[in-house]
């Protein structure tokens, strides 16, 4: 699977920054870690910061980058980075949700009152082909989940970048 074409609009001071699949994907090896929500439990307290934390072992590991996509603006996207502290993971803004219903991740979460999210996923993206995906259990459009985090830690995508 290649990863969807996309005009992500990201915001840089005052100023728009427009970056497409081609600037983010091609001719380089990626992380994506892709969640429901900026500011939502699992997402802010686990996920993010030990993506964070763990960026420089991907970077050794031979990875060119670590996004972190969601389903919310660049507004969002920024003020969720510096409440956590965030600086090596870069946050990619998919607002329209355009990017995460390509990947087949776009999901209605009806039941948190979330409406339409991408469902907690990561992969490995080489040039902006997708190598691996580690896709938590039990997708679904009704919110009936208890928001697992097993399969996409990313202990679990640095295992599989060691070994592969």
């Amino acid at each position: 699977m290649i990863v969807p074409n996309k005009t992500f609009k990201f915001r840089v001071g005052p100023d728009w920054d427009d970056k497409s699949t081609d600037d983010l994907f091609k001719g380089k090896r990626v992380v994506v870690v892709s969640l429901p929500g900026a500011f939502t439990p699992t997402c802010s307290s686990k996920q993010l910061p030990k993506y964070e934390e763990m960026y420089d072992q991907f970077k050794a590991a031979g990875v060119d980058a670590v996004y972190c996509v969601s389903v919310n603006d660049a507004f969002v996207m920024n003020a969720w980075a510096k409440d956590l502290g965030v600086e090596k993971v870069e946050m990619v803004p998919d607002g329209d949700g355009v990017f995460t219903r390509g990947m087949n991740m776009l999901v209605d979460k009806p039941a948190q009152g979330f409406g339409l999210r991408s469902w907690r996923y990561a992969m490995v993206v080489n040039n902006k082909k997708v190598e691996k995906m580690f896709v938590e259990e039990g997708l679904n459009n009704l919110g009936l989940d208890d928001d697992p985090y097993t399969e996409s830690t990313p202990e679990a995508v640095l295992e599989y970048l060691k070994n592969n």
